[in-house]
């Protein structure tokens, strides 16, 4: 059984892959209490009055979908074809489009698109060739977009000012270096800060770099932040930055007060594979993180000292959590076991809403909006992309008296 945060990258450790196969017959992180609801009868409350269904299976890309995210009338999809697409999300949240969807090639990179994030007229990507490309968008008819490109970072000017000065030069081989400002592996996660001033990315070169969004500019670069690769990152709403690693860490991150850089103010470690995904909840106060290890664990914000202390974990999945997305008092975890599980917290107990079947490759990447269509907010709707180089639309409906 693979580890997925290893699954297309050739330059992330196998250590952990002599522990994977007697995984499926034990109990993941069995220290670790299960936050799943212990009444049997009030999980299957829950089951039985929560409906869901496939509104559409989105095809297009050639190879597998690695990315997503949304802005009010487009979802993007990225994926290892190198190529960004954009698709009408008025073609998509229907049951009356369920083929010959409306999309459109944004761009085609130079290598595999492993995020995507969108600020305001202006759509980050970040790819396989170690390079973070800026594009913008512009409206030209009702629901039609140009797309330019308008950078790829480190910039030019970014790259002139360091390749003068020995200082700002790193090894990465024994004869071989390079400037401070770029990533020398793949990148494959970005985040946003909460004033959109900053864009975080994590690298498989073990670094964290900050860039500032309105010139691209390199501000930081945290050299060795991790022992091995880092496949994801979180930007709190209180400003703290969350690195999920390879090395089954979670490193918390913080820029003092009036400080231009951040230092490590807390180490989490519980899982016992290589992490994959994280995500918080609207608030910040919890975080989530996915890994190799099958489970999804649950920190919460310590009264005390201020940092994060594990409460428990969600399991239900049978092989490598890949991705996570919160939306509202939900959160959804994709899997290498080819489903979507959706949670729901009731008083920090934990139910599973719904299992999510239809894939037929694992799970890689999800978003998720509550469908602005319905009212009483209690209807979402999740799109998920999976190694099977599908898009697939689901709605979810909750009853208002969960």
């Amino acid at each position: 059984m693979p580890c997925y945060s290893m699954y297309d990258s050739q330059s992330q450790s196998n250590h952990h892959q002599s522990n994977l196969p007697s995984l499926c017959s034990q109990l993941s992180l069995p220290s670790i209490p299960s936050l799943s609801s212990s009444s049997q009868r009030h999980h299957q409350h829950f089951l039985s009055n929560t409906h869901h269904h496939c509104l559409a299976t989105l095809k297009g890309h050639t190879t597998y979908v690695s990315s997503l995210t949304l802005t009010e009338k487009f979802l993007y999809s990225g994926s290892s074809d190198k190529e960004i697409r954009a698709w009408k999300r008025n073609h998509l949240d229907s049951e009356l489009n369920h083929e010959n969807q409306c999309n459109n090639i944004v761009a085609v990179g130079k290598g595999a698109v492993k995020s995507l994030v969108v600020l305001a007229d202006k759509l980050f990507s970040a790819h396989q060739d170690h390079k973070i490309r800026a594009w913008k968008t512009s409206s030209q008819e009702p629901d039609i977009q140009k797309y330019t490109h308008l950078a790829t970072l480190p910039t030019l000017g970014d790259r002139a000012l360091n390749i003068l000065l020995p200082k700002n030069h790193i090894q990465i081989r024994r004869h071989k270096t390079c400037t401070w400002v770029h990533h020398v592996d793949t990148v494959s996660a970005l985040a946003l800060s909460k004033d959109e001033s900053l864009l975080y990315s994590v690298s498989w070169d073990r670094t964290l770099k900050v860039w500032r969004t309105s010139d691209f500019k390199c501000l930081e670069s945290i050299s060795s932040a991790h022992d091995d690769a880092i496949n994801a990152v979180a930007a709190s709403s209180d400003g703290d930055v969350y690195t999920g690693s390879a090395d089954r860490k979670i490193k918390v991150w913080r820029r003092s007060s009036g400080g231009k850089k951040h230092s490590l103010v807390a180490t989490l470690e519980k899982h016992n594979l290589g992490i994959n995904a994280l995500a918080l909840s609207t608030d910040g106060s919890i975080l989530y993180s996915g890994a190799c290890d099958r489970s999804i664990l649950v920190w919460e914000k310590d009264d005390g000292g201020g940092g994060m202390v594990v409460v428990g974990a969600l399991r239900g999945h049978t092989q490598s959590i890949l991705c996570l997305v919160v939306v509202s008092d939900l959160v959804c975890s994709g899997s290498a076991d080819k489903t979507i599980r959706v949670w729901r917290c009731d008083d920090r107990s934990y139910s599973c809403l719904a299992v999510l079947e239809g894939h037929k490759g694992p799970v890689k990447c999800l978003t998720a909006t509550i469908d602005g269509h319905n009212p009483s907010h209690t209807s979402y709707l999740i799109y998920s992309g999976s190694l099977d180089c599908d898009i697939k639309v689901w709605q979810l409906n909750v009853p208002t008296d969960q």
